[in-house]
């Protein structure tokens, strides 16, 4: 396999999946790579027209983009195709639209959360809106679950890579030892963006409680082109503990249509790729 960044686009030609090759092919020129779009078919009766189909979305893509887009057919449930060809290909991320929760079980199966929190390539969930063609403004929400190193690092190196700015969301709490744990984590982070040259800007969330609601207000105030969120709970679930329950739903399928990047620490390759 060559070096090649490429970017996992599932595709079932909706159009949200036409809003996620926008957003792949924004990052795929960036690295000078290319977009890889997977369909995936429940029967050797779909593959003529499959083909057909894709191989008039490549060529349209690659126009309206000017990337390079390949196409990939595979037989069987979506669910263990994405990490597969993910795996086969070396993909470095994978990009996804959705109408919310229900559209990504659409699109991959009734374990389509377990597909994003286990994957070893971070996710990029988009919705309607196409990419505006770069990354200028990213969000990175602080509350009290641990910030890791890695997950500082895939940040940092997203925010370089695209010179885009970081701006750290933190939580208002009335309880003194989490508002001291919050504190801790703000200033690690802070003292690893410094080091590495990092632009960012804080905001405290203006009311206690609530918090992904005013971080989500927040996002569209500042016009956000994504929210970056990785699993740092570190038992191989789909969020930190404050995005835990209801909180994965709101993020992902936000009403602002804001895509979200997920990543797992154990994707250490990431900060090597971007930047």
């Amino acid at each position: 396999m060559d070096n090649k960044y490429r970017v996992l686009v599932p595709t079932d030609f909706t159009e949200v999946a036409e809003s996620a090759i926008s957003h792949a092919a924004m990052v795929a020129n960036s690295f000078k790579g290319e977009v890889v779009l997977l369909h995936v078919i429940s029967s050797d009766k779909a593959k003529d027209m499959a083909e057909e189909k894709l191989k008039e979305l490549a060529k349209d893509a690659s126009n309206t983009y000017s990337v390079d887009v390949v196409y990939e057919i595979r037989k069987g449930s979506i669910f263990d195709r994405i990490p597969e060809v993910a795996k086969e290909l070396g993909a470095m991320l994978i990009v996804m639209g959705t109408h919310g929760v229900k559209g990504i079980q659409h699109l991959t199966g009734s374990y389509a959360l377990k597909v994003i929190g286990h994957s070893k390539v971070p996710f990029i969930v988009v919705q309607n809106k196409k990419s505006k063609g770069s990354i200028k403004d990213l969000v990175l929400p602080i509350k009290f679950s641990q910030e890791t190193k890695s997950k500082l690092a895939i940040t940092s190196s997203i925010a370089k890579h695209f010179g885009a700015i970081v701006h750290i969301f933190t939580a208002n709490e009335s309880d003194e030892f989490i508002r001291t744990k919050v504190s801790r984590e703000l200033t690690f982070a802070k003292h690893y963006f410094d080091e590495r040259g990092v632009k960012y800007e804080v905001e405290m969330a203006p009311e206690k409680g609530n918090f992904i609601p005013q971080m989500l207000d927040y996002s569209t105030d500042i016009d956000a082109d994504m929210i970056a969120i990785v699993n740092s709970s570190g038992d191989g679930g789909f969020l930190p503990d404050l995005f835990k329950g209801s909180g994965e739903v709101d993020v992902i399928s936000n009403k602002y249509e804001i895509p979200v990047i997920v990543m797992n620490p154990s994707q250490i390759f990431v900060p090597e790729h971007f930047g």
